[in-house]
């Protein structure tokens, strides 16, 4: 029996295979997640929002992100400030200058104000109905998300697409739990799963 670890790297392998072919399958999926995210995740009125970027085949939540905007919500992107520290979330508005990250992402520059998200909606290459997601290994959202909700209530929403489920992501106890999974196919609440 392998560690952890090696279950998740195996994981890895295979979904970033799935999730390729369904980005390639799917020219909707996108605006699918939206409408989905739109029509079932709870966003309180003026709601700070933390979004992403999405590196190579991940779920493109920019159309998301877009109509959050339009209904009077703060938008901001992940920043790495410094390796294995928690994410700083600066405030991006469409058009605004960004900076090279880490890992090929890109990032708002260090003056863009720091919001302190209500909601984060964070990408995946895993998920379970029990709100786990397996990421790229970093460990970048559990520690972000840990310390957030030290600080306040915070939503966690993973965006992805349907066929990037698993019966069950491998997880120890830094793993964070989601609130929701929001993919092209549904939105799952994981609290009201049985």
């Amino acid at each position: 029996m392998g560690s952890l670890q090696e279950e998740k790297q195996a994981l890895r392998a295979v979904l970033r295979e799935r999730r390729t072919e369904a980005a390639q399958a799917s020219a909707a999926a996108a605006a699918d997640l939206a409408e989905r995210f739109l029509r079932a995740v709870p966003v309180g009125p003026r709601a700070e929002v933390a979004g992403y970027l999405p590196i190579g085949d991940e779920m493109d939540v920019r159309p998301l992100l877009h109509r959050l905007r339009g209904f009077g919500h703060e938008i901001a992107l992940p920043a790495v400030v410094e390796p294995g520290a928690p994410l700083a979330f600066r405030r991006w508005r469409e058009g605004d200058a960004l900076a090279d990250g880490p890992f090929g992402t890109r990032q708002p520059l260090a003056t863009a104000d720091e919001l302190l998200p209500d909601l984060v909606i964070l990408p995946l290459l895993a998920f379970d109905r029990r709100g786990y997601r397996l990421g790229y290994g970093g460990g970048y959202y559990d520690r972000t998300l840990a310390a957030l909700r030290r600080r306040k209530n915070v939503l966690a929403v993973g965006a992805g697409y349907g066929v990037q489920e698993v019966p069950a992501v491998p997880c120890c106890r830094h793993d964070q739990v989601l609130d929701w999974i929001v993919t092209d196919r549904e939105a799952i609440e994981p609290r009201s799963v049985a």
